[in-house]
């Protein structure tokens, strides 16, 4: 049950520390002390619930025929395979994430407003989530499912969290290309590691539910 956990938590961690929109509001959010926990939690939150959707519904799906598990595994290990490729192209040519922009003395209503646009008018995140961890997380059996989608949903909890509480600190790293040099690096590391455990799954017959 514990390397399920952590095989959530890394592969949910991987997904959502890349530079997008949403985490470039949270941090800009953090940096100005305004509504911090308000928009994490809605970013944290709704994560959260795409992961458990994905994981009960479209995993459940997944869990529920052979055919649907072979596809699941082989198409999830293909597309951690390009997310790697991404990675390791990011880390060969890195970038800064920017906080500037934006209203100074916005309201809590616009705030959590935005938070939940960029939370869910996002199509990439429903790949993300829905399909690829909901695809993933089919591949584990009953409980083991159930850690999976823990550990993702802890890993969405401690990035919005940290990234929103630890934004001055983390704001100078952030415009540290050499940084994310290290990060998209590590990130590929990680996506390449889990899609060889899923093709290692299906080459030798023993799926994630039996470990």
């Amino acid at each position: 049950m514990l390397s399920a956990l952590v095989s959530g938590f890394a592969l949910g961690g991987g997904l959502i520390i890349a530079i997008g929109a949403q985490n470039a509001y949270v941090l800009r959010q953090g940096l100005r002390r305004r509504h911090v926990f308000a928009v994490a939690t809605v970013c944290s939150l709704c994560d959260m619930l795409l992961i458990a959707v994905g994981a009960a519904g479209f995993g459940t799906l997944v869990a529920a025929a052979p055919v649907f598990t072979a596809a699941a595994a082989w198409g999830g290990a293909v597309f951690l395979i390009g997310y790697g490729v991404r990675s390791f192209h990011a880390a060969a040519r890195p970038r800064t994430l920017e906080a500037a922009g934006g209203p100074e003395n916005e309201s809590l209503p616009a705030a959590l407003g935005t938070a939940l646009a960029l939370s869910l008018l996002n199509p990439h995140v429903y790949l993300d989530t829905v399909v690829l961890l909901g695809s993933v997380a089919g591949q584990y059996d009953g409980p083991l499912r159930a850690a999976f989608a823990a550990g993702a949903m802890a890993a969405s909890l401690v990035w919005f969290y940290g990234l929103a509480y630890g934004a001055a600190r983390l704001a100078p790293l952030f415009r540290r290309p050499a940084a994310w040099r290290v990060l998209d690096a590590t990130v590929g590391v990680v996506m390449w590691a889990i899609a060889a455990s899923l093709i290692h799954g299906q080459l030798s017959g023993s799926p994630a539910s039996a470990g």
